[in-house]
């Protein structure tokens, strides 16, 4: 290694102080990382594309620096999606400083890995106190039945008011409203489970009315509306 004349001329001074990394918590044990191999944990990070048109959230779970498992959420551009789907097959296997360095395609994914990173290396994973870790499988824990995304798509405009479109419940096929025309319920279909259904052989229209269900005081309704038609 190469040192600048002003170097050279400095005398030796001793480093007195030298008490390595801060620990950070990881799967119940405090870890003073060094290498990309003491990095573990579960957890997630939100990213954007620059004009801000789309989102993904990125769900990675690292054991001894290497992703183990990844999820791959987006919404809002079209492109995106496709781009998840590369993501998906290149994050598995790599550690998590390769990802880091690794063009995901679209900038949301690549912003939510730089996100993700932040967090996991100092310590804010989901499983920083979760004894051993999350298994591999929980990021499709995190989607729940039908293995579908959590989404919610509410509209509104200031002459016609809001719209629920969909809810975590799913798609939104009715409001109710009362007498002040102010929404006071919903029915909805959950096209995870009624998807599952018709998959087992369920007729279609019975797996329709299997996976309906609704929220809130639509018993009390004084008028009913198809959000995306009225």
């Amino acid at each position: 290694m190469a040192n600048s004349a002003e170097v050279n001329r400095m005398c030796p001074v001793a480093q007195g102080v030298g008490h390595g990394a801060a620990p950070i918590p990881e799967e119940a044990k405090w870890v003073k990382v060094k290498d990309v191999k003491d990095i573990s944990g579960y957890t997630h990070g939100i990213g954007w594309c620059a004009p801000q048109q789309g989102a993904c959230k990125l769900s990675l779970n690292v054991k001894d620096g290497v992703i183990e498992e990844a999820l791959v959420e987006t919404i809002g551009c079209s492109g995106m999606t496709h781009s998840a789907a590369m993501a998906a097959e290149i994050l598995p296997g790599r550690t998590v400083l390769e990802a880091l360095n690794t063009d995901l395609v679209c900038d949301a994914i690549n912003t939510a890995m730089r996100e993700l990173f932040l967090q996991i290396a100092y310590g804010r994973s989901q499983s920083a106190f979760s004894e051993g870790g999350l298994q591999i499988g929980a990021g499709l824990e995190d989607l729940g039945k039908g293995s579908r995304s959590m989404i919610g798509t509410m509209y509104g405009t200031k002459e016609k008011g809001p719209r629920y479109l969909e809810m975590t419940d799913g798609y939104v096929t009715e409001l109710g409203l009362d007498e002040n025309d102010e929404i006071i319920g919903y029915k909805y279909v959950n096209f995870g489970k009624m998807m599952d259904l018709i998959k087992d052989g369920k007729d279609p229209k019975e797996a329709l009315e299997s996976a309906s269900g609704q929220y809130g005081r639509m018993a009390d309704a004084v008028k009913t509306i198809d959000p995306r038609r009225e």
